[in-house]
């Protein structure tokens, strides 16, 4: 069932994507027609898992070295930053309270 268009989808309109409507959109094409469509989406599945692959192993991943130093510099200046926020909220609320009595 289609839908009238929106300004969202550019004025094209939409089918529907709910489950429930999934074999409506399939009632206009052959058996063989949806199979083939079924073998092509599994092929770009495929491809799709074979490029991730491949540009995963062009990763260089960090050595447990360089992961625990960057782990502690982080955790470092978030303390700091902190500590820093936590002074200027304790200025700031002290002045409120001089001022507002």
């Amino acid at each position: 069932m289609d839908r009238a268009p929106d300004s969202k989808s550019g004025c094209w309109g939409f089918k529907s994507l709910l489950a429930c409507h999934f074999f409506l959109l399939l009632k206009d094409y052959s058996m063989e027609e949806i199979k083939e469509k079924i073998k092509v989406t599994i092929q770009k599945i495929s491809q799709f898992l074979k490029d991730a692959k491949m540009e995963l192993k062009k990763v260089t991943w960090p050595t447990p070295k360089q992961t625990l130093a960057s782990t502690a510099v982080v955790i470092v200046l978030v303390f700091i930053v902190s500590l820093i926020l936590g002074i200027i909220d304790f200025a700031l609320a002290k002045a409120i309270k001089l001022i507002l009595g």
